[in-house]
């Protein structure tokens, strides 16, 4: 088990010190960051915390897993280094497989006879 852990289920109030002051009742805090959106400065609703040991981390997730916090209960466990995600699809651009054109007719340049379709 590592000391990182990952809070969720937070009340939007909550700022990097309140969960600070909130876990150091089960050890010395090295670090607590509440995520933000970019652009509103709101918050996510989750951050994370980390301890200054294992037994300091796992005394954390055993206090205040389930806890009621500004009457939302946290979810507090070990936090996972974040996965690759897998490569998008092509959606939005590139060139078609297979050189296809639309059924529409596209750019037909200039005038349109419409008998010949």
């Amino acid at each position: 088990m590592g000391n990182k852990l990952y809070v969720g289920n937070l009340p939007y109030s909550v700022r990097d010190g309140d969960l600070e002051q909130t876990f150091s009742q089960f050890g010395a805090v090295v670090s607590a960051k509440v995520m933000m959106e970019r652009d509103s400065g709101r918050s996510k609703g989750f951050g994370f915390v980390e301890m200054a040991s294992e037994a300091e981390a796992q005394a954390a997730i055993n206090g205040m897993h389930g806890q009621d916090m500004g009457g939302r209960s946290l979810v507090v466990n070990e936090a996972r280094p974040l996965e690759p995600r897998p490569p998008r699809s092509g959606f939005g651009g590139g060139q078609r497989p297979g050189g296809f054109r639309s059924p529409y007719g596209g750019n037909r340049g200039g005038q349109q006879n419409h008998d010949s379709y």
